[in-house]
Order: structure tokens, then C-alpha cells, then sequence
């Protein structure tokens, strides 16, 4: 039967699941697979296993109580292998790499924020600082600029809020860097200027999270920050 992985962890991690279950329906038990020093949680898979919300939650929560006790690699929902062999012959072929990243994420958590703001704001304030966009915006409002100026001053605008947004989201990714053992940025997408992941020592969480606060304060209601953490540290491993 395939089997369905939730994380891999020292072999000496706690591993108390007491009470917790897996995904499907009915709820599957959790059992654990070792191979030296190292082990994963498993469950069997069940049968056409969706990303319903109960499963969804059922992985998540194993996850929080495992990294709740010690340091732990999480899988994203659906990972599989095809039995417990293989998931033995994995945490012997792959030790080496297993054992880099459970030292590296010891202790910490994952923070991602994403952050945004109107682009209206963002295009005002290039026609207010921008001598040469308010000039060619005065010339097209007083009917003197043709297409060729509208072209020209719709690039200039373009570039100037894709140069803003970067801006801002690097200012913002370096305020909250070092509190972070590792980042890892991703694309920003729809009026979004920053997208990052920040692993987040235990210790220092609660310093990151008021720097992110402070953050917040200093650039105002038009800024819409979105913090979600403490998580499992998917995206370091």
C-alpha cells in the first residue's frame, strides 16, 4: 500500500502523537519509519486523497506538534512514497542532505509576509517627484502632447512604479533580515511588492514580530501588511 509522508525527523525527535491522526476518512494512524539516526512520520495513503480541508488540517496539525517538540523537516501535503521500504531506502540514500537541513532549521520557524499597496499611491507619487513625468502628464493635460507623448510618459510611469516597488519590498526585506537565519524571496505578484519567507530562530520571534509591527506603524494605513507564522519551514527545506 502507498504511504503517505508528513515529515522526517532526527530518530531521537520526541515523537509524541498521542491522539493526533493522519488524512482520510476515517482518520489514518500515524506510524513511524527509521533508518539510522533519522526517521519519518507516516500514515497509509488513502485511497483518491484530495487537498480537502480535513486532510489539509489533519497534515498540518501533525506538523505543529512535531515542530512544537523538536526540529523537524516538513513535506508539503501529498507526499508519497510507494511503501515503507521506500521510505527507508530515501532517509539512507538522501542522510547526508536530510541531517544538513534538520542542523540548519533546529530551532526556528517560518514567518512569510507579503506586503502591498494601491498603485494609485505609487503612480502619484511618481507624477509629484518626477520632473519629467509631471512635465510630459502638464503637456498632455493641456492638449499639447500627442500619442507618441502618452506612449512615452505610460512607459516612464510603468518603469518608475516597478522601480518603487522594488524598492520598498528590498527596504522591508532588509529591516527584517537580521532577525532571520535564512530568507527566501519570491515573486510579487498583483499590487504585492514584497513576498518572502523568513526563518525565524525561537528565540528571536517574538524581536521579529515587533520589528514587523514597527514596520507596519512607519509606513502607514495605506500599506497592507500580511504576516503568517510561526509555520513549519517549508520553504527551507
Amino acid at each position: 500500500m502507498a504511504v503517505y509522508v508528513y515529515a522526517i525527523t532526527p530518530a531521537d525527535h520526541p515523537l509524541r502523537l498521542d491522539g493526533v491522526t493522519g488524512v482520510g476518512e476515517p482518520a489514518e494512524r500515524l506510524r513511524v519509519v527509521t533508518e539510522g539516526d533519522l526517521a519519518a512520520v507516516v500514515s497509509d495513503a488513502p485511497e483518491g486523497l484530495r487537498a480537502k480541508r480535513r486532510d489539509v488540517l489533519a497534515h498540518q496539525t501533525v506538523l505543529q506538534e512535531l515542530l512544537g517538540q523538536a526540529g523537524v523537516l516538513p513535506l508539503r501535503f501529498g507526499a508519497l512514497a510507494p511503501d515503507d521500504d521506500a521510505v527507508t531506502d530515501a532517509l539512507r540514500e538522501r542522510a547526508a542532505n536530510y541531517r544538513d537541513r534538520l542542523r540548519a532549521l533546529d530551532g526556528c520557524a517560518e514567518f512569510h509576509l507579503k506586503a502591498s499597496c494601491p498603485e494609485d499611491l505609487l503612480l502619484a507619487a511618481v507624477l509629484r517627484e518626477s520632473d519629467d513625468a509631471r512635465r510630459m502628464n502638464e503637456e498632455i493635460r493641456s492638449g499639447h502632447g500627442g500619442q507618441d507623448l502618452k506612449i512615452s510618459l505610460g512607459e516612464l510611469v510603468a518603469a518608475e512604479v516597478t522601480a518603487r516597488r522594488t524598492a520598498l519590498g528590498a527596504a522591508v526585506v532588509e529591516a527584517l533580515r537580521p532577525l532571520a537565519r535564512e530568507v527566501r524571496e519570491s515573486e510579487a505578484v498583483g499590487d504585492d511588492f514584497v513576498s518572502a519567507s523568513f526563518l525565524v530562530e525561537r528565540t528571536r520571534q517574538n524581536a521579529f514580530l515587533e520589528r514587523e509591527a514597527e514596520l507596519v506603524g512607519e509606513y502607514g494605513e495605506d500599506f497592507d501588511f500580511r504576516l503568517h507564522g510561526p509555520l513549519p519551514p517549508y520553504s527551507f527545506v
